[in-house]
């Protein structure tokens, strides 16, 4: 079988699963030549946990864990089966401890873009915890372990924004970014395209303006999952390239 692409989205506001934007005109678009998966196992910066945890229910429920939007946001329902087998295969994959918990569900982080790329609602989905204390070497080590998946025709997302920090958000700002946040942005965009996975993992190196870009690790983690799980050949594609509100990036990557 063909080696599965892999991508990271960029997913921003909740409100991007019910509106046709360029964003999600770009998610759409990364998919396009995408082979059916098999499966998708998300990475959502929105199940940050103590510990790694692993979706294996058969049906999971759609979440709804964000407060204060239209109601029309909480009426998505995104309903994929899940895949119990596949879940069990990434436990034994991922050498740090692990265990299979339920409590959560499909989130906006995956919903969101998912909806406007696979809008059918039959691929089997299921999500693996970000785990709150763990350094990025281990985030990175957990995609290694997980990219034997893409031989199986299984879909590797990560789903965060590789600059997220809502406290200096800017809505007068619109598609516009500050320096700091294109400046990191642009440094992971750089190393990403040259493979430069190191300078990934050691971001802090860049002090303040990483600071600034990634005051909580969940939105970053993503990527790094992906990271872990590439190959040096793969051709890497950069999709919504934008900095929003100030202090979010859309940034989005397809591997393949």
């Amino acid at each position: 079988m063909t080696k599965m692409p892999m991508m990271f989205a960029g997913h921003g506001s909740p409100m991007n699963a019910i509106e046709d934007n360029r964003y999600t005109r770009g998610w759409k678009e990364m998919v396009k030549d995408v082979p059916k998966p098999k499966a998708i196992i998300s990475i959502s910066a929105h199940w940050y946990t103590k510990g790694t945890k692993i979706m294996n229910e058969d049906n999971p429920k759609t979440i709804y864990d964000m407060y204060g939007f239209p109601q029309k946001l909480y009426e998505i329902v995104y309903s994929p089966p899940g895949s119990p087998a596949l879940a069990a295969e990434a436990k034994r994959l991922i050498s740090k401890e692990s265990v299979f918990d339920n409590s959560w569900g499909i989130d906006h982080g995956t919903w969101s873009v998912l909806v406007h790329m696979y809008p059918e609602r039959d691929i089997p989905v299921f999500q693996i915890s970000i785990d709150a204390l763990a350094p990025p070497e281990v985030h990175y080590r957990i995609g290694m372990e997980l990219k034997q998946f893409r031989e199986q025709g299984v879909l590797l997302f990560g789903t965060g924004n590789i600059v997220h920090n809502l406290k200096l958000v800017n809505w007068g700002m619109g598609d516009n970014g500050f320096d700091w946040a294109h400046r990191f942005d642009a440094f992971i965009k750089e190393n990403i395209m040259s493979g430069n996975h190191d300078n990934i993992i050691n971001y802090q190196s860049l002090g303040e303006t990483a600071k600034l870009a990634v005051p909580i690790t969940d939105h970053f983690n993503p990527i790094l999952y992906i990271l872990g799980a590439a190959d040096k050949d793969d051709k890497i594609t950069v999709y919504n390239d934008s900095c929003v509100m100030g202090s979010l990036s859309m940034t989005s990557y397809l591997f393949e």
